[in-house]
């Protein structure tokens, strides 16, 4: 039977695989896990996937030059994430190895988060909640309605038109900017990335993380942000200067700040931000609800199982250079 090797962390597998794809995957391959409460190093996971013809990869799961060198049956790498960031594709091609990606199924998820993160900054929600927690009665403060206020992304992909389309419902002025994108959308006005950051009252980063827009977030930016503005990051944490967001916080210059995505481990916020009483925190959770799990994991064990139908899935990133696909068995094997 096709064999295959999943990599998620034991404790991960619910939250990040599921059961109906644990149960789907089984029907056509002969299926091997991740023993431990963490993610394999890079020898481990060789050992462990020494006999499989897919990996099915974490999102946090690396795969350097040293992993498809050491598997030599190796015929895909499945990522059940959108994220391909930490596998060396040319290494993977080099070696004759497909490498897939999931589809984002995290777009309403995403979207909802920062909607909620919107909220919550404008109203002081979490504030009020916290007092009361210490048993203390907190003084009402002026709140922000959403309705009239200008609302800047930047980046427009996937996640950012439907948000786009939120903010619309809420009554909000739209801008965005993002060099690349083309926008259709007579009630989204296209401006440049200063005008969007003088603008807006709540700024949104949805921008993709890549050597151009490191630190895209830094200290001028924050300072051409509108004072008393809030700023919002659900893309990468890489995309943030960490210091110059502290800095722009402790001076008052910015009112607040959400963050699900940092420079901690596995994109979560650093604790000294996270800390900071005028942000609202929370583990890399915006895209953590059933409907958005279920989507990347029910479509990569698709990917998997078109694989040992004889068939390239869809998602696969580097298909022209996968020989090892001629060589693979990707008939379904008899049950």
């Amino acid at each position: 039977m096709n064999k295959v090797f999943v990599s998620h962390p034991k404790q991960m597998l619910d939250h990040y695989f599921g059961a109906r794809a644990a149960a789907a995957l089984a029907t056509f391959a002969d299926v091997a896990y991740n023993p431990e409460d963490r993610e394999l190093t890079t020898a481990e996971l060789a050992d462990a996937a020494r006999d499989a013809d897919v990996i099915i990869a974490y999102r946090q799961t690396p795969a350097p030059r040293a992993l498809f060198e050491a598997l030599p049956k190796l015929a895909a790498f499945v990522r059940c994430a959108v994220d391909i960031r930490t596998i060396d594709v040319d290494a993977a091609s080099e070696f004759g190895v497909l490498v897939t990606q999931a589809s984002a199924g995290f777009v309403p998820s995403v979207s909802e988060w920062v909607i909620g993160a919107m909220l919550d900054l404008a109203r002081g929600t979490t504030a009020y909640a916290q007092a009361y927690h210490r048993g203390e009665s907190p003084t009402p403060q002026m709140g922000r309605e959403l309705r009239g206020s200008t609302f800047g992304v930047i980046g427009y992909g996937q996640i950012s038109r439907y948000l786009c389309d939120l903010a619309l419902a809420f009554g909000m002025r739209v801008i965005v900017s993002d060099p690349y994108a083309q926008i259709d959308d007579a009630r989204v006005q296209h401006v440049t990335f200063d005008d969007l950051l003088a603008q807006s009252d709540f700024v949104v980063c949805l921008a993709p993380a890549n050597a151009q827009t490191a630190n895209l977030m830094n200290a001028r930016a924050f300072a051409a942000m509108k004072s008393g503005a809030y700023f919002i990051n659900a893309a990468r944490g890489e995309l943030v200067d960490d210091d110059a967001l502290l800095d722009a916080l402790e001076r008052g210059h910015l009112a607040g700040c959400a963050l699900d995505v940092g420079r901690a481990a596995d994109q979560m916020p650093s604790l000294q931000l996270a800390a900071h009483p005028r942000v609202i925190a929370a583990p890399h959770i915006g895209g953590l609800t059933p409907g958005a799990i279920e989507h990347q994991s029910m479509e990569t064990v698709a990917q998997t199982e078109a694989l040992f139908q004889g068939r390239v899935p869809a998602g696969a990133v580097n298909a022209a250079h996968a020989f090892r696909l001629t060589g693979f068995d990707l008939h379904a094997a008899a049950r």
